[in-house]
C-alpha cells in the first residue's frame, strides 16, 4: 500500500517530524520463524526507509487530528543499517487505506504474539520427538554384535 513515512527527529532543535520517503509499505512474514517485519522502500531510488520487526508491544496511535495517519515506536529500525529506536509516523492517501493498514498491523501483532507464546515451540518439540537419536553405547553394542556375527561366519567357513 502506498504511503508517506516520517520519523521524529528529537536530535534537532526544535524537535520536528522529518520525511523519510514515499513508497509502498509491506508487511512480510517469515515462513519458518513466524516473525513479521515492516519494509518500506522509496519510490524512485528503492532505498529502504523502514525495516523493523513487528513486536506485540507496538501500538499504532492516531496522529494528532488525522484519520489517515498513524504513529508508533519501534525498538530497532534497520533502515540506516545500524539498528536504532525510532518514533515513526505513516500517512496514507485516504482514511480507508489507513484503517486497512491498522487492521493488518494488529493482525500481524497477534500472529507474532501467538508464535512467541509457545504455539511454535510445540511444533519444534514434536519434530524433535520424531528424530531417532542413538546414543554412543547402543551404537557400540550394534557394532560388537555385527563383529561377533562376522567372526562366527568366518569360523564356520574355516571348518568347512
Amino acid at each position: 500500500m502506498r504511503a508517506k513515512l516520517y520519523r521524529f527527529a528529537s536530535e534537532s532543535d526544535p524537535p520536528e517530524w522529518k520525511e523519510r520517503g514515499t513508497g509502498d509499505v509491506k508487511l512480510l512474514k517469515h515462513k519458518v520463524k513466524g516473525t513479521v517485519r515492516l519494509l518500506m522502500r522509496r519510490d524512485r531510488t528503492l532505498k529502504i526507509c523502514a525495516n523493523h520487526q513487528i513486536v506485540p508491544m507496538m501500538e499504532l496511535k492516531p496522529n494528532s487530528g488525522s484519520d489517515r495517519a498513524w504513529v508508533w515506536n519501534t525498538p530497532a529500525d534497520y533502515a540506516d543499517e545500524c539498528p536504532k529506536p525510532e518514533l515513526l509516523a505513516i500517512r496514507f492517501l485516504n482514511s480507508e487505506n489507513a484503517q486497512k493498514f491498522k487492521a493488518k498491523f494488529d493482525e500481524c501483532k497477534q500472529e507474532v504474539s501467538k508464535h512467541e507464546s509457545g504455539d511454535g515451540t510445540n511444533d519444534v518439540a514434536e519434530k524433535l520427538e520424531e528424530l531417532s537419536v542413538k546414543d554412543k553405547a547402543s551404537k557400540e553394542n550394534e557394532e560388537d554384535k555385527k563383529t561377533k556375527d562376522d567372526d562366527k561366519e568366518v569360523a564356520a567357513e574355516e571348518k568347512n
